[in-house]
């Protein structure tokens, strides 16, 4: 059993026009994240699905037995259900998010695009990989959390304050496919990284923009962190994102 939603996690849900965005939270985040961009969408007339990923916006301990599995899963149970209701789909993503994001435009060479902030698309370094596999073997199940990378004073990101390792070991796993499977991405893709991230490196938008095959569109954040949906440049990620999204949907009409 599930522990309760916690206030401000819950998923968002909005009936629009024909044009349909799929949006993703992070690892350990929440739809909280990702919500004002959803909203934002929302009210330019899309239909928006933002879900709470399994295991997330509850309690930690409900994260610990989830595996790249389950995200996916549904993640692609979302985006067949929105697709399902709409002629054309896009889909935006946070870090693992983005991640999920890239796993389902190579499933699905029929998504419009995809726009992704500050995207994890590849495992860590080994070393580091083999370090936590070292702690959970030594019967370590939790480590400092990742959440709250945020520059600007008093935002608070509603995440988990601990990682759990089994977790974050399986999302490595599922990351080995996204990263050998980049250059199947046909469509154009946005990407908006932060200069300054101390979760996720640089280099993962680096990878995603130089494998995949469709057209890119890099642009490079100056005033935020990791959660940048939450930081200085929300204002110019949402803005952004609705520009590629109008763009891709009128050419694809």
């Amino acid at each position: 059993m599930t522990a309760p939603v916690q206030p401000g996690c819950e998923p968002f849900s909005a009936s629009g026009g024909p044009d349909g965005v799929l949006v993703l939270h992070g690892f350990t985040g929440s739809p909280h994240s990702m919500r004002p961009i959803a909203e934002q969408l929302a009210n330019r007339g899309y239909t928006v699905e933002l879900p709470l990923l399994p295991g997330h916006g509850t309690a930690i301990t409900d994260l610990i037995p989830m595996r790249w599995e389950d995200w996916s899963s549904a993640a692609e149970a979302a985006f067949e259900d929105l697709a399902a209701r709409c002629n054309r789909v896009a889909v935006v993503g946070l870090s693992m998010g983005g991640g999920l994001t890239a796993w389902l435009a190579e499933r699905h060479p029929e998504i419009t695009g995809i726009a992704v902030v500050n995207p994890l698309v590849q495992p860590i370094a080994a070393e580091l990989l083999e370090a936590g596999i070292q702690l959970l073997d030594a019967g370590l199940e939790v480590v400092d959390g990742i959440g709250n990378d945020i520059a600007k004073d008093g935002a608070n990101e509603l995440s988990y304050s601990g990682t759990p390792l089994a977790a974050a070991a399986s999302l490595m796993g599922g990351l080995e496919d996204v990263a050998a499977n980049l250059p199947t991405i046909s469509c154009p893709v946005l990407v908006l990284t932060s200069r300054q991230d101390h979760v996720v490196t640089t280099d993962n938008s680096e990878l995603l923009a130089d494998r995949v095959t469709g057209t890119v569109e890099h642009f490079w954040l100056e005033r935020s962190y990791h959660v940048a949906t939450l930081d200085f440049d929300a204002d110019v990620i949402e803005a952004e994102t609705i520009r590629f999204l109008e763009t891709i949907f009128e050419e694809a009409a």
